[in-house]
């Protein structure tokens, strides 16, 4: 076999590829053996057709059509190999020449992983939010502590903010009552905004028995989108009650035996958390400035591929989920059929910018992931997943996808050492040490995450 690659630009490789008839013949074999499998022919057994009989009655045509389509992933793979390119995605393959018994020849066009060169990063610096937990932060968690041990007490007296109402409600569009538009025994919290807007509004100052009429986009149903005239009862009025803040209502909440205690147990949760949000804020900022320095060609077939892979997607999984289409979910987010087009297009280069440049990286640093490592970002995605570790990790197998776990968990150390070269500091001027988060890597990764998605560059060597 001869093989030539001609690069057409820094992304994209044709392959021109001459096979010698010879070569053929494994799979011209096995084309007439699948064929003999296929076909009966009267006065000769199942199996056992001559190939002459096959060439006579079905034509050299399809036998060579079958054994091309046998041996063209093999050749193809030579021929990458022996060019040395990093091909992504399926190519498209172009046989230029067939003659039987003499010669095979095809062009095989494909988009290859570009040659990056990784910018200096020591020099970037980001800005992050300083950790700050103030008493009124302290005060509010305490108070959705308390809220959650809220009890009811059934009042006879007019409905305000903050009671516990009962209601039925019946919507009307064009004065014909909805199919989904009646509901009853529905509990709702006045002021918690949790339903059809104006509802507030109608039913403060409502005893029981007490019913008013008010008008209100549907925000689901049958009729989403539409003005519905509703009428709501009021079947019952409950005032919430809330225990009173102390060391008893600290000992029924938490395993604390004071309320002091509990406040600063609080306040530690709070600095955790805004902690990590600090190192996520820290990751993602890093990360767009590595993103800046680095000239990275973009693949035009894969970034196509790549933008059809998120709108699909979101059409036919995340809205399907939720009832909507894509025109209605354009309607409600404020934005054009182009605008949606053009974001997906940054979300979906910058996607694949960010792994192009991180997997340079993990290369040029030698970054190996350990298993310990690869076991701890599997339970994470487990969780996030719903599924136990167990189930994710069969589903991770069986989908082939332990390399792509790989690569999130490598990416996420690869910029985990871009943050650590960087210089960080909080609103506050203060320089900010992310090293002694001992979590950094997994965060990064989850960081790296954000940015691509359900991205995943593949190289494809063995498929034409």
């Amino acid at each position: 076999m001869k093989s030539a690659v001609e690069t057409l630009n820094p992304t994209r490789v044709r392959l021109t590829v001459e096979v010698p008839f010879e070569e053929l013949k494994d799979s011209l074999d096995a084309a007439y053996k699948k064929i003999n499998q296929q076909v009966t022919v009267k006065g000769f057994r199942k199996g056992k057709i001559p190939a002459r009989v096959i060439d006579q009655r079905f034509g050299r045509g399809a036998v060579l059509e079958e054994a091309v389509n046998d041996a063209l992933p093999k050749f193809y793979t030579e021929a990458v190999n022996e060019a040395e390119v990093n091909p992504l995605g399926q190519p498209e393959v172009d046989i230029t020449e067939l003659k039987d018994g003499e010669l095979l020849a095809f062009t095989a066009e494909v988009d290859i992983r570009p040659t990056i060169e990784i910018p200096d990063y020591s020099g970037i610096e980001v800005t992050v939010d300083a950790v700050e937990v103030t008493d009124e932060d302290v005060e509010k968690s305490v108070e959705q502590l308390r809220e959650r041990f809220a009890s009811t007490n059934p009042v006879e007296r007019a409905a305000a903010e903050g009671d516990v109402v009962t209601i039925d409600l019946e919507a009307k569009v064009d004065g014909e009552v909805l199919p989904d538009g009646v509901a009853q025994g529905v509990s709702y919290t006045i002021g918690s905004g949790e339903l059809l807007d104006g509802i507030d509004e109608a039913v403060t100052g409502l005893e029981a028995g007490g019913e008013a009429t008010f008008t209100s986009q549907l925000k689901g149903g049958s009729a989403e989108g539409k003005d519905a005239e509703v009428t709501v009862k009021v079947t019952a009025v409950a005032a919430r009650e809330l225990p009173e803040l102390d060391d008893d209502f600290a000992q029924l909440a938490s395993e604390f035996d004071t309320l002091d205690e509990l406040k600063a147990d609080s306040r530690k949760r709070l600095e955790n958390m805004k902690q990590f949000d600090q190192a996520t804020q820290a990751q993602e900022r890093v990360l767009d400035e590595l993103l800046k320095l680095a000239d990275v060609p973009m693949p035009e077939k894969l970034l196509e591929d790549e933008i059809n892979t998120r709108k699909h997607n979101l059409e036919h999984h995340q809205l399907g989920q939720m009832g909507l289409d894509l025109a209605k979910y354009l309607e409600i987010q404020g934005k054009t059929e182009e605008e949606f087009l053009a974001e997906t297009k940054e979300q979906a280069e910058k996607g694949i910018k960010t792994q192009f440049i991180l997997d340079e990286l993990v290369n040029k640093e030698k970054l190996n992931v350990s298993q310990e490592e690869l076991t701890e970002h599997l339970m994470r995605r487990a969780a996030s997943s719903g599924m136990s570790p167990d189930q994710f990790a069969q589903a991770v197998v069986e989908g082939g996808q332990v390399p792509m776990l790989v690569g999130e968990v490598a990416r996420g150390k690869a910029l985990a050492v871009v943050v650590e070269a960087a210089k960080v500091v909080d609103t506050n001027g203060e320089v900010v040490d992310l090293e002694d988060d001992e979590d950094d890597t997994e965060t990064a990764a989850e960081a790296v995450e954000a940015v691509t998605g359900e991205t995943e560059v593949a190289e494809e060597k063995n498929e034409a």
